[in-house]
């Protein structure tokens, strides 16, 4: 049977895309080494910490589903080109090195695995890219006092 190594595989993630979101982590793989579908997949590892496969859905093309609920009737199918949304519902991580593993059953290849190591660093949402937080949260407390205080003279 053909295997495709992991070093290959590793290519799936894109890179810079993990991130905290308010169910848990998010990140994404694209497609580039082309279309192919798993009729099974392996409960992520994170840290050396699995996953339950309930805990981990994928988001393709608007299609959301769980990891648990593939099956050779309902298919993850990675088109070439395509992205697809990797989402885990749970803790967040937190800032640091971690290794994030993932594998799944390719009709023809068997099983395949891989993982990536990504030094991850909380962002600040888009709107406070290039904005400290703390000047945000100043200028924030300086607009609720303007309006204190024009809510006082209109009550004058």
């Amino acid at each position: 049977m053909v295997s495709v190594p992991a070093f290959l595989l590793r290519r799936l993630y894109v890179k810079q895309s993990l991130k905290n979101n308010s169910d848990g982590f998010e990140f994404q793989l694209r497609n580039r080494l082309g279309s192919g579908y798993a009729h099974k997949l392996w409960p992520l590892v994170v840290d050396g910490n699995e996953i339950p496969t309930d805990s981990s859905h994928f988001d393709y093309e608007g299609d959301v589903s769980s990891f648990s609920n593939v099956s050779k009737e309902k298919t993850f199918t990675l088109g070439m080109n395509k992205t697809i949304t990797i989402s885990v519902n749970g803790d967040s991580l937190e800032p640091g090195a971690h290794t994030i593993g993932m594998g799944f059953d390719v009709p023809g290849l068997g099983t395949l695995k891989f993982d990536f190591k990504v030094q991850f660093e909380v962002r600040q949402p888009d709107f406070l890219v290039g904005f400290p937080q703390r000047q945000f949260l100043i200028e924030l407390l300086l607009l609720h006092l303007h309006l204190l205080f024009l809510l006082l003279l209109l009550r004058v």
